[in-house]
């Protein structure tokens, strides 16, 4: 039996984790969700998550910042970057520091769902 990907979303608005959430689950695959950076560094075990969409600007951590933090661990999965912001210097951070993609807001959900699944084909870092 194959294993469901497990998809990390980490944002701090309601309404685009729930959105975010049912897009998932209509895709076949398995979400968890995070209001926040720290909940989502609370979590374990963090091996599990196959991919993770983020924001960028979150109260406390931001997505940068996350990124940062988990750059330093063997088995972190591919992430997706989402913002409202969309300049050169926020896409070159997210970019350079390893995210799979950069997204604006509001998303293209077609290019989510590609980004997704190209995502989900790499094989998985340990």
């Amino acid at each position: 039996m194959s294993h469901s990907s497990i998809i990390a979303i980490v944002d701090d608005d309601l309404a685009i984790r729930e959105a975010l959430d049912d897009l998932v689950k209509s895709l076949g695959y398995e979400s968890r969700l995070f209001a926040s950076a720290e909940a989502f560094l609370d979590f374990q075990p963090r091996s599990a998550i196959d991919c993770m969409v983020v924001d960028v600007k979150m109260s406390g951590l931001s997505g940068i910042e996350l990124q940062k933090r988990l750059n330093h661990e063997a088995d972190r999965p591919p992430m997706i970057f989402m913002t409202s912001y969309h300049d050169e210097r926020t896409r070159a951070a997210v970019l350079d520091g390893g995210a799979f993609a950069f997204l604006g807001k509001p998303v293209n959900l077609t290019k989510l769902i590609e980004c997704l699944e190209l995502a989900l084909a790499l094989p998985k870092r340990t």
